[in-house]
């Protein structure tokens, strides 16, 4: 199956801002664990406005926290309607990604861990509250959509996108279109790699439990006795001949090799890009992990790899290209041929908010 297809779930008396599409601008949306990024994006890609806002989490209360993050979504798809029709533009859709398995089809948030929340009608609700038609998708498969389009990808029909921060996720752009998987694809985070520790999901020896950000500053601590910061910490200390970073840097580099190795003999994608807070660590984490997989591919094609460029506006502009599909506009061609996003024009972000989501 190619892609995801979105409901046609609109307001009942159609969409509350009829205009020419081409003059009109949408609103994305990307909801994560900790921050809520919104903006307008116009037809070239570019984000216009931004803004950060904090996440809604109740405690121990998926449902009510479902319940918060809709209201706050339709305060900002209120607010940036106001800066839209500031600049004499209409708002025409409305993205929104969130995180955990999603059923895009149904518009539907089916799981997630980190928030809570369980069957979650997002797209019929925000649709109901706004009047607006809803584009509803994953957060990682939107950001990969991005890449491919709008970033790093640019001119390749075949993208393994893999964010690596507090988890690890993939997205795959297969001939040019996002594979959902009906949802469940790209779940590279939980395959078994034979670390033999227990995860969050109930499994064990998951992939996030050794090379994720969180797993490396954890494993470190573990080994060493001696807390870092973050992840960050050990690639630095791992410069300066620390050899127990080295060894828990090493051992996550060696296991999301294999992975990267089985994913490319799977999909034989052109290149992987790597995003997510770890990908700060540069060439430190490319050049042994390129060492790694090309040791370990055949017969396989050999993707190029290297580090994603659209940050963390990667899962708000894949919301913006949700919108504009829903609207009927597609952004960027399959081969990557339209202008690269500019800049987001930010307003109420502070230093916190700015970091929302990015793990060390």
């Amino acid at each position: 199956m190619h892609g995801s297809t979105h409901p046609p779930v609109e307001h009942p008396h159609g969409p509350a801002d009829r205009c020419d599409v081409s003059s009109g601008l949408v609103i994305a949306c990307d909801v994560g664990g900790t921050g809520i990024k919104a903006g307008l994006v116009d037809t070239r890609g570019r984000i216009r406005h931004a803004r950060t806002v904090p996440t809604p989490v109740v405690p121990g209360d998926g449902a009510a926290t479902a319940t918060a993050v809709t209201e706050c979504l339709v305060g900002l798809t209120g607010d940036l309607r106001a800066a839209a029709g500031a600049r004499s533009r209409s708002v025409v859709a409305l993205g929104v990604v969130v995180p955990g398995l999603v059923d895009a089809a149904a518009g539907v948030a089916r799981y997630s861990e980190n928030l809570g929340w369980r069957d979650v009608p997002f797209a019929e609700l925000l649709a109901s509250a706004t009047g607006l038609p809803v584009a509803f998708d994953h957060d990682v498969r939107a950001a990969g959509a991005a890449e491919q389009r709008l970033g790093a990808g640019r001119g390749r029909r075949d993208v393994v996108f893999v964010p690596i921060g507090t988890g690890i996720a993939a997205a795959l752009v297969l001939d040019g279109h996002a594979y959902a998987g009906e949802g469940w694809a790209g779940e590279i985070g939980h395959i078994d790699v034979g670390s033999g520790v227990p995860c969050a999901c109930g499994g064990s020896g998951c992939l996030e439990t050794v090379a994720s950000a969180a797993a490396i500053r954890k494993r470190y601590a573990e080994r060493t006795g001696r807390p870092v910061g973050g992840a960050s910490d050990v690639a630095e200390r791992m410069a300066a001949g620390d050899e127990d970073a080295a060894a828990v840097w090493s051992e996550a580099v060696e296991a999301l090799s294999g992975v990267l190795a089985a994913t490319a003999a799977l999909v034989a994608p052109e290149v992987v890009l790597i995003g997510g807070g770890l990908s700060r660590a540069g060439e430190a984490l490319l050049g042994p992990l390129r060492r790694r997989l090309d040791a370990r591919l055949t017969l396989q094609r050999r993707p190029q790899l290297q580090l994603a460029r659209l940050g963390d506006r990667a899962g708000l502009l894949g919301a913006g290209l949700l919108a504009w599909e829903r609207a009927g506009v597609r952004l960027g061609s399959r081969d990557g041929s339209e202008d690269e996003p500019e800049p987001a024009t930010t307003a109420q972000q502070s230093p916190a908010a700015r970091s929302a989501g990015v793990q060390r």
